[in-house]
């Protein structure tokens, strides 16, 4: 059930707030919606709204919102004025389409545009400004602040502009590489869509700063000398100079960053791809004749950004007649001796497969996420220049897998918020210590992380799971094992298991134990559960299976979690969805033990009923190793309520020993339940209660009764038994 709150709407005077989109509550109202630091909230008053949440400051009552004036327009409220508050489902913006002043739409770009709403939350009808939120995690820097002052003058702080449609529809935020556009039919000339002084915004990196990504840019290196440099030997040797490469790899890794390295001492070109797909055909069009037009001119590299959102292709949406025109337009670049052309993208399969003809982008060079080792060399250049105390960047790389290097640099910057904090407070000179870098972890989220496959990973490890010792053991044994000692495998001539399935009754802490294992082997965790991946439309289960298992294989080591995997992959032939479940188990088993290996990559599922998974599914070299959750005894059930009942002001004539002794039959989060409704119970005695009476806790069993099925969990050991 979804958490919400209700509390009175003030006005935030602060400066740094103002009009940048933020809710300010306090710490234990974020931590009753179930949310952190920079989620999103949905605001309804006469209308709704969507902001960004920040914890506010000392002294803010908990019952009490903090919005600025344009978020209270927003949801139509006024001062102290209550205010409904819920955790908003918030989607990437494919699209956004604003209207706003002559002043601004005339001048502001939609590159610039972008970069000042970047991060923000909107719905359609909302008032927003140009200024960018400028906080919390992947917010943007000073140079969209640069930019806007240059376009606009020194009214911009002022400009108000109107979310006119989204695309999807719903709340949504804007991302890198969001199609931001003005709705009233202007657009940028395409001679000025190419900003020479926009490429001083992007900070020139030497090729030793390329961490884990030399070899790429050696390769890149080595067939653009080949191409422009020395073509003649190509043509000897009968093949042509032409050359097009396609850099793909999740978002935010540096693909943009490894082409301007490599291309500092060449003539570049480059091309946003976002910006130039918002405008009309006509201009999409005349954007890219006027770019290959400069680079053939003068010879080098164009460089197309983000290529995936000026040629999309999808099941719903096939090309666009423009895109034709287009490729022609690179066709002709390529074919020009002395050019060469390089696009990125983070969705290549979403791009017009055209682009990968052999007369275009017949080379392709791939960008993985970053592993341990090479998140820390990435975090000691981004704090090469700063002043630090203390540090140990391993234990912060080995915090922070699935973490690239934007989502590094965003790290940096919430640490050094707090550092310039602190330093603001007390008076003395700032230093980041390992305290703000830690800190910023509880806020900073990878953007390699979708929706769909996060999964909250905290501090408890297996050592803090007091109970399930033949499970930690067994799970050990099985993943983390073959991640962290993987020598041992080798030296002794066997393959380690590939997947694991971990079942039991229902709340017996599966999901649990699960957390606890990826937070002890600091594991990429890529969780999804089975009836997510379903979809009617042909094709498109399956390759949600593929991407799942393509982006453990590069953020390795990987753990894929599927939760209710019988909801995923059921006994083949019984079903009556067109066949949607029989490819999706056809597509795990090739994942599992397929041509394309599963390296550091340990698939885990988890169900309460084993009898319903297809059985292919359960033998060696796939899900080979069954782990039984045992329902928790009386000892295991006193550790549950003594770790539960920390947080729980119990009287002394509470007696937990027999308490546990009593609770046969109940599951784990049968027994935390138990506590949450005694506490709820001293509430209705008292809304004064101070502490949680023996009386209370009985008053509680009546209401919360034990939920294990006791011929459900003989047939799970039976299961168990006959495997």
């Amino acid at each position: 059930m979804t958490a919400t709150l209700t509390l009175t709407a003030r006005l935030n005077t602060a400066a740094l707030d103002a009009r940048r989109g933020v809710v300010r509550l306090h710490p234990e109202a974020i931590a009753a919606l179930g949310i952190r630091e920079w989620d999103a909230v949905t605001l309804t008053g006469a209308r709704a709204t969507a902001a960004v949440v920040g914890v506010a400051g000392a002294g803010t009552p908990v019952g009490t919102a903090l919005l600025d004036d344009v978020t209270l327009s927003n949801a139509g409220l006024r001062e102290d004025t209550a205010v409904v508050v819920t955790p908003a489902s918030v989607a990437g913006a494919r699209s956004v389409t604003v209207t706003g002043s002559k002043l601004a739409t005339g001048s502001v770009s939609p590159a610039t545009l972008r970069q000042a709403l970047l991060g923000k939350v909107m719905t359609v009808g909302d008032t927003v400004s140009l200024l960018p939120r400028d906080l919390g995690p992947g917010t943007s820097t000073s140079a969209a602040s640069s930019a806007l002052a240059r376009a606009v003058g020194i009214t911009w702080t002022s400009e108000l502009l109107t979310v006119a449609a989204v695309d999807p529809a719903g709340p949504v935020s804007v991302q890198p590489n969001s199609l931001v556009h003005w709705g009233d039919g202007s657009s940028t000339a395409p001679q000025d869509l190419h900003h020479p002084a926009a490429e001083s915004q992007h900070p020139k990196v030497s090729f030793d700063d390329l961490k884990g990504s030399h070899a790429q840019a050696s390769k890149l290196t080595e067939w653009l000398k080949l191409a422009l440099d020395e073509p003649e030997l190509l043509e000897t040797l009968g093949a042509t100079a032409n050359l097009g490469v396609l850099v793909s790899g999740p978002a935010g890794v540096g693909k943009a960053t490894l082409v301007r390295t490599v291309c500092q001492s060449r003539g570049l070109v480059e091309l946003d791809g976002p910006e130039v797909g918002a405008l009309a055909a006509q201009d999409r069009l005349a954007a890219v004749t006027a770019a290959t037009a400069r680079v053939r001119s003068g010879g080098g590299v164009l460089l197309i950004t983000d290529v995936d959102a000026l040629l999309p292709v999808s099941a719903d949406r096939p090309p666009e007649p423009v895109a034709s025109l287009i490729l022609g337009e690179l066709r002709a670049a390529i074919a020009t001796r002395g050019v060469a052309f390089v696009a990125t993208s983070a969705m290549p399969d979403a791009l017009d497969p055209r682009l990968r003809a052999p007369d275009v982008c017949d080379r392709e060079l791939g960008l993985s996420l970053p592993d341990a080792d090479i998140r820390r060399q990435l975090l000691e250049v981004l704090l090469r220049a700063v002043p630090t105390r203390d540090l140990d960047l391993t234990e912060i790389a080995g915090r922070t897998p699935g973490f690239v290097v934007a989502d590094l640099a965003s790290l940096v910057r919430e640490a050094a918020l707090r550092a310039a904090a602190r330093a603001s407070a007390d008076g003395r000179a700032p230093m980041l210590s390992q305290e703000d870098l830690t800190g910023a972890l509880s806020v900073i989220r990878p953007l390699s992380r979708s929706a769909t496959e996060e999964v909250s990973v905290g501090a408890v490890t297996l050592a803090d799971v007091g109970d399930m010792v033949a499970t930690k053991q067994a799970l050990t044994e099985a993943v983390l094992w073959p991640l962290q000692h993987p020598d041992t495998f080798t030296r002794l001539g066997v393959d380690p298991p590939r997947g694991v399935l971990l079942y039991g009754p229902p709340g017996c802490g599966k999901t649990f134990v699960v957390r606890a294992l990826a937070s002890t082997g600091r594991l990429s965790v890529h969780a999804v559960k089975g009836a997510e991946l379903m979809d009617k439309w042909v094709g498109s289960s399956e390759k949600s299976v593929r991407e799942l298992f393509r982006r453990a294989r590069d953020s390795a080591p990987s753990l894929v979690f599927l939760d209710e995997i019988d909801a995923l992959a059921p006994r083949r032939g019984q079903s009556f969805d067109s066949g949607v479940t029989d490819r999706v188990v056809a597509a795990l088993l090739t994942e599992l033990d397929g041509i394309d290996p599963l390296r550091d990559v340990v698939v885990l599922g988890a169900t309460n009923r084993p009898d319903l998974i297809d059985p292919a599914l359960l033998r060696p070299g796939r899900l080979e190793k069954l782990v039984f959750v045992e329902p928790p005894d009386a000892q295991a059930r006193l550790d549950i309520l003594r770790t539960a009942g920390k947080s729980v002001p119990l009287c002394e004539d509470v007696d937990l020993d027999t308490l546990a002794g009593q609770l046969d039959g109940y599951s784990a989060a049968d027994c935390v339940a138990l506590l949450r409704e005694a506490a709820l119970t001293a509430m209705r005695r008292s809304i004064e209660a101070a502490d949680v009476t023996a009386a209370d806790v009985e008053q509680a069993r009546r209401t919360v009764r034990p939920s294990l099925d006791p011929a459900q969990v003989e047939s799970l050991r039976e299961f168990s038994a006959r495997r």
